[in-house]
């Protein structure tokens, strides 16, 4: 019965195949969708991988805040909670890695919005332009007094009820007419809020308004609602159901904003620069891999196996999880790919050092891999802290928030994750098939 090892080592060569098929780019095959009926999924083939700001260019959108009525002291917070509301709504739109940036000229406060691949941003220069103002207004009966003659009028009055206490809201169905409805959930003081307002307001309208034109007829309160839902019915189509629930999850903006500048911006780095940078790469690659054969032989012609994988796993990563390619994640690729080597160099030298102590090969393999398994773990733990605390994930202030360092943070993840399995699950296969470990008694694994 083969060993483990060896079934490893097959199922590395099925794997390098399948995905050199997949990695193909269009110019070479036919894009087309397979679809796998037993794991119910489906791959589309020959996919190009999605470019940043840097690389294919897009779109750059300047808006004015106005912070006109906004005290000193609080403006910092507004831009801030402005930037981020931004960012919110642009991601909405599946805009991948959009640098958004605050600035100021003179007295002006802007916030700059650059969207890669993006050549027709209007729907998105609409959609961040709303101030998404949600409010719910309590009916209220007027006494107006003219002349001699005296009216009541209905009106509403807003209450202190916003969207800034909505946790969320989604796209419901009527289950009686099967029509789109908008379901809001408060937060736990909005939830108190709404319980009090519905509590005044039972066998009365209660209107609901969005930057002050009322979104729905207002309905009639039938009793008090406590658990914090409710639902926005009204004469919706899907469309009009899930532009309503973006701006609503968007949240509000705390200024208005005006655009005032827009124009589309060319690849910063340049067709020209993107092919030196690639060329770049592919000689430090191949001098790598000279190198490994110079110095390990045989054993140099396995790593170059697994770091083969590594790079056909790296690149259908970038291709089908949607992850932007811009040339700091690109850095970080090829930084990733010496890591890769490094991991090799550790257990090849190891291995060596237990060759001179020990007449069996078979042992030093083994005690040898062994050894060197704790720097590799030891120094690819360190570099993910240190791409966990670049990406930032939980945006401290004190930390760049910048596109392209999260990008680099983000492939150099990536790439450490896949050059820890093939530099040690797929170079021992190697190695335990190449030398017999494991095979027919001499050892087992």
């Amino acid at each position: 019965m083969r060993s483990l090892a060896h079934r490893g080592f097959w199922l590395s060569i099925v794997a390098v195949l399948l995905l050199t098929w997949l990695v193909l780019p269009a110019s070479v095959i036919k894009p087309e969708t397979i679809t796998f009926p037993i794991i119910k999924t489906s791959i589309q083939v020959a996919r190009e991988p999605v470019l940043g700001l840097d690389l294919r260019g897009g779109s750059r959108l300047v808006f004015a805040v106005d912070t006109s009525k906004i005290p000193s002291d609080k403006k910092a917070d507004t831009l801030s909670v402005a930037r981020d509301t931004i960012e919110r709504r642009v991601n909405f739109f599946g805009v991948s890695e959009p640098n958004i940036s605050v600035l100021q000229r003179g007295s002006m406060h802007t916030i700059a919005v650059e969207l890669p691949g993006v050549a027709k941003p209007e729907e998105v220069v609409k959609r961040i332009g709303r101030t998404a103002q949600l409010r719910f207004m309590e009916y209220r009966e007027q006494e107006v007094t003219e002349g001699t003659q005296t009216a009541t009028i209905a009106t509403f009055v807003d209450t202190p009820l916003t969207g800034a206490y909505l946790k969320k809201s989604s796209l419901v169905f009527d289950p009686q007419n099967g029509k789109p409805q908008v379901s809001l959930e408060f937060d736990k003081q909005g939830t108190g809020m709404f319980a009090d307002i519905t509590k005044k307001s039972v066998g009365k309208p209660l209107a609901i308004s969005l930057d002050g034109q009322m979104i729905t007829n207002p309905p009639i309160v039938q009793q008090e609602i406590t658990n914090g839902n409710a639902v926005i019915s009204g004469d919706f189509s899907v469309t009009e159901a899930k532009n309503l629930v973006k701006d609503l999850n968007g949240g509000a903006l705390p200024a208005p904003v005006k655009l005032i500048e827009q124009n589309s911006i060319e690849p910063t780095v340049g067709a020209d620069n993107v092919r030196r940078s690639l060329i770049a790469g592919l000689v430090g690659i191949a001098s790598v891999a000279l190198f490994m054969v110079l110095v390990y032989r045989i054993n140099g012609l396995y790593s170059l196996v697994s770091l083969f994988l590594y790079a056909l796993i790296s690149v259908f990563l970038y291709q089908y999880s949607g992850i932007v390619l811009t040339l700091s994640g690109i850095a970080g690729l090829l930084l990733s790919i010496g890591m890769a080597v490094d991991s090799n160099i550790l257990i090849y030298e190891r291995i060596k050092e237990e060759e001179a102590q020990q007449k069996d090969k078979k042992i030093a393999l083994r005690i040898g891999f062994e050894k060197a398994l704790g720097a590799i773990r030891e120094a690819n733990s360190n570099t993910l802290l240190i791409a966990f605390i670049l990406f930032n994930p939980f945006n401290f202030t004190f930390l760049p928030l910048f596109g392209s360092v999260r990008g680099f943070a983000a492939t150099l993840t990536i790439g450490v994750l896949v050059s820890l399995f093939t530099g040690v699950f797929v170079t021992k296969n190697l190695l335990w098939w190449a030398y017999g470990i494991g095979k027919g008694g001499a050892t087992r694994d």
